[in-house]
């Protein structure tokens, strides 16, 4: 049997002190099978919010109150059906939800073949985009964008449901978001001076 690439030099084995500490790497793998459990009890959390809502929209007065009491919408008047506020709080929640679980897949994909070991997707039809071209300074850059766009889903919700919230936490809210915004817009340009120093050195 021929070696498919004559040209590659053979992998030297590591030296013990070594081979353990690249190993060490695997101890990472609970974390992310971790974020999978995490990602699982999100999607029941989603589907049990949607029958909610389905429910209320048929006319349940006990789906409404846990759609009421979750989204934590408080009114003078007694609700006694779905309404427009209550209908946006909600389905903001759902995206907030799939965002948070985007986030997740990038963690757990974009991290395990960064940090643990290479998934040699090259090729697989369903490979994301991003796969293809990630490291740990793409990684970064992506998981601020998410965070950014978590984060203003919440704001729209606190600004929806504002009555319900005092001035403080308003503007604390708005003030974190901010601050999301200007870390990330740090975060890509010192990726990008990075970059250019890396491609001047070539």
């Amino acid at each position: 049997m021929h070696d498919p690439n004559p040209n590659q030099s053979p992998v030297s084995p590591l030296r013990p002190l070594p081979g353990m500490i690249f190993a060490s790497r695997w101890l990472q793998l609970p974390l992310y099978l971790g974020l999978i459990v995490a990602q699982a009890v999100y999607v029941v959390h989603f589907l049990l919010e949607l029958w909610h809502l389905v429910e209320a929209a048929a006319g349940s007065q006990t789906a409404l109150q846990q759609l009421v009491s979750s989204i934590g919408y408080k009114t003078s008047v007694p609700l006694t059906s779905l309404n427009e506020t209550v209908i946006m709080l909600v389905v903001l929640a759902l995206i907030d939800v799939v965002m948070i679980s985007n986030l997740l897949i990038m963690v757990i994909v974009g991290g395990y073949e960064t940090f643990v070991s290479r998934m040699n997707l090259e090729g697989h039809p369903d490979q994301p985009e991003w796969l293809s071209h990630v490291n740990a300074s793409v990684l970064k850059v992506k998981l601020a964008t998410a965070i950014i766009g978590i984060s203003s889903i919440h704001l729209l919700k606190t600004f929806i449901n504002a009555d319900n919230y005092t001035d403080r936490v308003l503007i604390a809210q708005t003030a974190i978001h901010i601050t999301f915004l200007l870390s990330a817009m740090a975060i890509a340009y010192t990726d990008r001076l990075m970059s250019t120093v890396g491609d001047g050195k070539h």
